[in-house]
């Protein structure tokens, strides 16, 4: 069984350690040490990573057997045996980040529960971010409250250290959460505010946390997800978001807050402006339809306009739209095609013509590829293959077929 340093010194930064073992495990080669400061991936936090030898440490794990298995890099070489020594050295940067993260989290669950009785359920350390599972949801201000006295506590730098109890002895102990093991169990303990059972790596002080901000929180099975940030997390994220205000206030040329409301006032105007653009745009659908209907021609199912347009789906559509309800004896069968390619296609008909657009569409993608679909009144699809000619070309022949006389 590996003697894990981190139990007793998390900032312990270097260590000298005997090879128990080396295997191949999934294409991977293992290193058993008798002793590594190493922190294997365990209770909602992730693996350290360093070096071992020379030789990177890419992932760490601890197995059922008590032992922390070290996954090392091939890459690089590096050659382990049984009875080497061997230096590790722990990438500290990423393991002073999960210290502040955890530690965090132990003061901001000890706020939730002893405030609001607010249980945390489940903990997650994340690359970026780190959440809690409350069991019951909160109100906007309660939260502010309980993050105001987190921080109070990382403020007044309180010792949070370590001991060791076994099972019957931590019955008789105020924990925040009752622990399910067996055995000796190791507490994490923060002066007179929080005492947990915990295998993590935390911080010697609370003033080593930095800061606790809270970044947001939604509904989650029955309870609330509170998304949070400590320490060098906390001032990466305010950085982003000083240096996004920054870029907003320059192109708005507004204060910072005055921001939101500008915001809004210029999504009034871009709805306003659609809504007139839309406007526009249907007025000159109209006239351009009443153009193409002028020119369609006869058949013996009905007058025919079969064009390639410059223009969009939207344009499309409402083009077609348009002809089909243009007032005529007998009506109209449309079939607009896009300029651009892949092709967009229209199927329109008049109510009163006896042609199925879905089919005559159904009958293009076939043969040129691509999906779209409709009723028989208006059918549309996207991207068809063949050139704009081809397609109409296609798209007479089924006409054909559904009218029976020549076009």
């Amino acid at each position: 069984m590996t003697d894990r340093l981190y139990y007793t010194d998390p900032h312990g930064r270097e260590f000298d350690a005997v090879v128990a073992r080396v295997e191949r495990r999934d294409g991977r080669t293992v290193v058993m040490l008798d002793r590594t400061s190493f922190y294997p991936t365990s209770g909602g936090q992730p693996f350290d990573v360093g070096t071992l030898g020379g030789v990177r440490v890419l992932d760490v794990v601890d197995d059922e057997e008590g032992e922390v298995l070290h996954v090392v890099d091939e890459a690089v070489g590096g050659e382990f045996a049984v009875g080497q020594r061997v230096h590790g050295v722990i990438d500290w940067p990423r393991r002073f980040d999960h210290m502040q993260q955890h530690t965090g989290q132990h003061v901001l669950s000890g706020a939730f529960d002893r405030l609001f009785g607010a249980r945390t359920v489940s903990f997650h350390l994340g690359a970026s971010v780190s959440t809690i599972d409350l069991a019951r949801e909160l109100a906007p201000a309660d939260i502010a409250v309980a993050e105001a006295e987190a921080n109070r506590i990382v403020w007044e730098d309180r010792p949070v250290t370590i001991r060791f109890a076994d099972a019957k002895e931590a019955e008789a102990l105020r924990l925040r959460k009752p622990s399910a093991r067996e055995g000796t169990l190791r507490l994490i303990d923060v002066e007179e505010f929080d005492l947990s059972a915990c295998g993590g790596t935390h911080v010697a002080r609370t003033g080593g946390i930095g800061i606790i901000a809270i970044a947001s929180w939604e509904r989650f099975k029955g309870g609330q997800r509170l998304e949070f940030l400590c320490g060098g997390r906390a001032l990466a994220r305010f950085r982003s978001q000083r240096d996004t205000l920054s870029a907003a206030t320059g192109l708005l040329s507004v204060s910072a807050g005055e921001v939101p409301a500008t915001i809004e006032r210029l999504l009034a105007d871009v709805k306003g402006q659609k809504r007139a653009g839309t406007a526009l745009q249907m007025e000159l659908a109209r006239y351009r339809a009443a153009e193409l209907a002028a020119s369609a021609e006869a058949t013996a199912g009905g007058r025919l306009v079969a064009r390639a347009i410059d223009a969009d789906a939207g344009g499309l559509k409402s083009l077609a739209s348009a002809i089909a309800a243009t007032p005529a004896s007998p009506g109209y069968i449309v079939v607009l095609v896009s300029t651009s390619t892949p092709s967009l296609v229209v199927v329109a008909r008049s109510a009163d013509v006896n042609v199925q657009a879905n089919q005559v569409l159904a009958a293009l993608t076939s043969r040129f590829g691509g999906r779209g679909g409709g009723k028989p009144d208006l059918a549309q699809g996207g991207g068809l293959s063949g050139s704009p000619q081809e397609i109409l070309d296609a798209a007479r022949a089924a006409l054909l077929a559904s009218l029976g006389p020549a076009l």
